[in-house]
């Protein structure tokens, strides 16, 4: 096994952990807020609203701090040091009296939330740039491994205890600390590391390396669009499913398990013939086109079974995240990846600070006695409209890198 292909096995177990984790606790968490919300839907939907919000600005005040520290000391401190305190945080929530410990659970993970930035910058150090888009595949992989048990087994565990699906979270970030401490190689040489000035921990200043090119400027304004439009479903899914179909905090995991099962056959079969057939460019407007039809799907259920064929049929549009995130890294040297990964990390916090508050509140007025409508998929409504100019937004963009690779010498 050559260096690379041991650092990718490295970095996907490492993710797997994590995300397994947090998979654990996904179909639990609304359950709990419910609870300590005195069981009122609309109550419980706006709190829940504003914890995934708390969670999204503290990672975009660290993520370029977290992101620029790893391009100077490397990849591997910085890691460990998130690992770390997401094992903090779970402990916290697991014996949270109240939603104002919670708050305080997600707001030192959110801080410390670099396992995605660094592990993005990670796979850019060890991938040719050629190789990238399939590299980071390996991230929506991890992801969907760890959605396969985690949300299944969450739900599970949610049925004998609302709070053992954050032990158990807590234990498996613990292993995953533990992993990295003696497995985890580093994998910037000190060759490529770069000072780093105060004006660049600035987490607005931060953003400035986007402006760098055109294209990428008006690409990273495609990702905030998709980027709101997934906090839409990532926000309101439980909600959405337990009011509307009576879904048990098991069904919804199963429901996330099969995501988790689409998310790896896309990213692992599906991502590496597409790109080499359509190519990059081709390969994100499809997946954006997917998340389209996927969205007004789940929006428009009528019933179970066709939610669970929309599943199926949204998931393809896993190909497009790992496509853009790789055209974009290749515009940037080595010693940039990390200062990059975190101003898209940063980009991804303020879609996560904005997107649950309205999608949430959406949710809740579209479901409140005061509602002239009942309409509970609306926020997926909405989620497809924000594709919808996403799509047109990042047209524009590969027009533009076309016409700079065809200008370059």
């Amino acid at each position: 096994m050559n260096r690379r292909t041991a650092s990718l096995a490295f970095i996907f177990v490492t993710l797997l952990i994590d995300v397994l984790g947090f998979g654990l606790i996904i179909p639990i968490l609304p359950k709990l807020v419910t609870q300590m919300a005195a069981n009122n839907p609309a109550n419980a939907a706006r709190e829940f609203g504003m914890l995934i919000s708390c969670f999204g600005l503290m990672q975009f005040i660290s993520s370029p701090f977290l992101g620029n520290l790893s391009d100077r000391f490397g990849r591997r401190p910085v890691l460990l040091l998130s690992l770390l305190f997401t094992c903090v945080d779970y402990v916290i929530m697991a014996t949270a009296p109240n939603i104002a410990w919670l708050f305080l659970g997600r707001i030192l993970s959110g801080i410390t939330s670099a396992s995605f930035t660094v592990a993005s910058a990670y796979i850019a150090d060890v991938s040719p740039p050629e190789k990238r888009a399939q590299s980071y595949g390996i991230i929506g992989a991890a992801f969907g491994a760890g959605f396969v048990l985690g949300p299944a087994a969450g739900g599970i565990l949610g049925h004998i205890s609302t709070r053992l699906p954050f032990w158990c979270a807590a234990v498996l970030s613990l292993i995953n600390f533990l992993y990295g401490t003696f497995i985890l190689p580093e994998s910037l040489d000190k060759s490529n590391r770069r000072s780093v000035n105060l004006r660049q921990l600035n987490p607005v200043r931060g953003l400035n390396i986007l402006t760098k090119y055109r294209w990428v400027l008006l690409f990273a304004g495609a990702l905030v669009l998709i980027g709101l439009a997934q906090q839409c479903l990532q926000s309101t899914w439980v909600l959405y499913t337990s009011y509307k179909f009576k879904w048990t905090p098991t069904q919804n995991g199963m429901s996330l398990a099969l995501i988790g099962v689409m998310s790896i056959l896309v990213q692992l079969v599906v991502l590496p013939k597409v790109v080499r057939v359509t190519g990059d460019a081709r390969t994100v407007l499809i997946g954006f086109v997917f998340n389209i039809v996927g969205f007004m799907g789940i929006a428009l259920s009528a019933d179970s079974r066709w939610m669970i064929v929309t599943l199926i049929i949204w998931s393809l549009s896993g190909i497009s995240g790992p496509t853009m995130q790789g055209l974009l890294s290749k515009q940037f040297p080595s010693n940039e990846q990390g200062a990059i990964q975190g101003a898209l990390t940063s980009l991804q916090s303020v879609t996560a600070i904005v997107g649950p508050l309205v999608a949430t509140y959406v949710f809740a007025y579209f479901t409140s006695i005061n509602s002239p409508r009942r309409l509970p998929g609306s926020p997926f409504l909405l989620g497809a409209m924000l594709n919808a100019l996403a799509v047109v937004v990042a047209y524009r963009a590969l027009s533009l890198r076309a016409k700079s690779l065809a200008t370059e010498p």
